[in-house]
């Protein structure tokens, strides 16, 4: 948990990967904060035992659950409407569910999965959720995205990685995508009160780090104690979400909850505009 989290009592807050790691970590530490916490899982049952862990922390218990699949546009749609209908608005929307996976596989939607869940899931959410944002305004968006963004690129006519699948190199182009997106949206919503930023964790001992060093599983093991706990890894997550003095903050990367670079293709307006444009078409906005 973060050292210093501020209050929210009251606001609103919707976490996608909120089962486990960084996510759960998040919604505890947002829930401390006295914030009403809606927890997006996959699993029921997983989901159900996490939200009991993070209601525990919540001096209020305001913690609910509501299930998805962020591989399948037809749940995150389902996902949007649900919380349309059980919540009025929405302060802060944290974009944080992501995967990997060591071979190449479609989703129901036919979409590779790793650009499926780790970006078209955060674009298409974020949008169908927009007006509720802006109605609540002032309020957030946050993009948990990684230094994995750095040394990688995107071809828009290649991005599903049909020609060359690399578990690795598929994973920093969609947190690569996270960043351009986050920009994108930043300039989209500029004059709206709502602001988006993003953010690299740290290296945090997480389901996805291991499954990233399982094919060099004594690495991971002999590196494991370098790595951040989720508590502390969700500790710039919940800074973004938080912070008063970040409310008018926007279009930024952070790392240790402080305004950091960004690699420099993910400065390339172009490529995020055209970027925003290949997915809107993906998932049929």
């Amino acid at each position: 948990m973060a050292k210093k989290t501020h209050d929210m009592t009251g606001k609103v807050c919707l976490i996608t990967g909120a089962t486990s790691g960084i996510g759960k970590a998040t919604a505890k530490g947002l829930a401390a904060a006295g914030a009403i916490v809606v927890m997006v899982c996959r699993d029921a049952a997983r989901g159900e035992a996490a939200r009991k862990e993070v209601a525990a922390a919540s001096p209020v218990e305001a913690v609910s659950l509501l299930q998805a699949d962020l591989a399948s546009f037809d749940s995150i749609r389902g996902l949007a409407e649900e919380f349309q209908l059980g919540y009025n608005k929405l302060d802060v929307l944290i974009n944080n569910a992501a995967t990997i996976a060591s071979e190449r596989r479609e989703t129901v939607d036919g979409i590779e999965s790793q650009f499926a869940v780790n970006h078209l899931a955060y674009f298409l959410l974020t949008n169908l959720l927009l007006d509720r944002l802006k109605a609540s305004a002032p309020a957030r968006v946050v993009n948990v995205a990684s230094i994995a963004h750095r040394g990688v690129s995107l071809d828009l006519d290649d991005l599903e990685n049909k020609k060359e699948y690399k578990s690795f190199r598929a994973y920093g182009q969609t947190k690569l995508a996270n960043v351009l997106f986050s920009y994108e949206l930043a300039r989209r919503l500029q004059g709206t009160g709502v602001t988006a930023n993003c953010l690299h964790p740290g290296i945090v001992r997480s389901n996805i780090v291991r499954d990233m060093m399982a094919p060099i599983s004594f690495g991971a093991k002999f590196f494991g104690f370098l790595m951040l706990s989720p508590d502390k890894g969700a500790a710039t997550t919940i800074h973004c979400a938080t912070a008063p003095e970040l409310e008018e903050t926007t279009g930024k990367y952070f790392v240790r909850s402080a305004i950091a670079p960004s690699s420099k293709e993910s400065h390339n307006e172009k490529l995020a505009k055209r970027l925003w444009e290949i997915s809107a078409g993906m998932v049929g906005l």
